[in-house]
């Protein structure tokens, strides 16, 4: 294995297509503008390194990345890589990973207005993210002890579990498919319309219209604050703890809570059957 210590590497395709570098504490920046420095490596360590020039990782194999900072010129940092881990390091560049497989992140910070979009099997713990559009059409998430700032996330998602998360995000979760979260809070607003077999386990809901559209939705211990006209036209199996404001034209299934400002059963298009109790 070569290995580099405290270089800077400013060259376009610096490093292509080595198999076996580590690298320890070097740069890769200058007015070169070089792009694509470890394109198509295989079995890469990098520790303590800096990245500020554009596609580093594409095509990689095999990286284990620690420590790093990727700044916000080191524009889609990994792409097409596999077998990736990313431990204490922030990326901060937009697009930061796009169509990977197998991806570990831990103790990371990200600010990636695009991130993790198209990927399969992405692991992500004790990580904050702040993103607009983060893991859109992705698969196989699974994520512990994340907090997300972003918009439209997790849009399209699908085989994914997330445990002890907190996210502030509005339109999350749309048309996601076999997901379920645990012990976590989602502030926003019309959270996961369209989804499918969604599974909410003692979670906390906040914002106007959640889970609109929904097929096969379940909610077991849960808590809504804020909510309005919630359920539109979904099939659920709901049991909330305290109040919701109101309920609008559930499609079928039971929603049963502590209280229920307003059921609402009137004014829709499709024939509504779902059966809403308070205790």
């Amino acid at each position: 294995m070569k290995v580099y210590k405290n270089e800077n590497f400013p060259y376009e395709r610096a490093l292509y297509a080595e198999n076996g570098v580590s690298l320890y504490g070097c740069s890769f920046s200058g007015e070169e503008d070089g792009e694509s420095a470890l394109k198509e490596c295989r079995d890469v360590k990098a520790e303590n390194c800096s990245f500020d020039l554009r596609y580093p990782f594409w095509h990689v194999s095999r990286a284990e990345i620690t420590g790093c900072k990727m700044s916000e010129t080191c524009r889609a940092a990994i792409w097409y890589g596999s077998d990736v881990s990313i431990s204490d390091s922030k990326m901060f560049g937009i697009k930061a990973i796009r169509e990977c497989e197998r991806v570990k992140i831990s103790d990371c910070e990200i600010v990636s207005p695009e991130f993790g979009w198209k990927s399969a099997d992405i692991t992500i713990k004790n990580s904050k993210l702040t993103g607009e559009y983060p893991f859109f059409l992705s698969r196989g998430i699974t994520a512990d002890k994340l907090t997300l700032n972003g918009k439209y996330s997790f849009q399209y998602i699908s085989d994914s579990v997330f445990t002890d998360c907190l996210f502030e995000t509005k339109d999350a979760f749309w048309h996601a498919k076999n997901v379920t979260v645990k012990n976590s809070v989602i502030n926003g607003e019309y959270f996961s319309w369209y989804s499918e077999n969604l599974t909410l386990e003692n979670c906390k809901i906040t914002g106007t219209q959640p889970l609109c559209y929904c097929k096969g939705l379940k909610l077991i211990n849960c808590r809504f604050e804020g909510a309005d006209f919630a359920f539109e036209y979904s099939e659920v199996e709901a049991d909330i703890k305290g109040h919701i404001i109101s309920v609008k034209n559930p499609l079928s299934g039971h929603i049963t809570a502590d209280s229920i400002g307003e059921i609402i059963l009137d004014g829709g298009i499709y024939d509504t059957n779902c059966e809403i109790k308070t205790r």
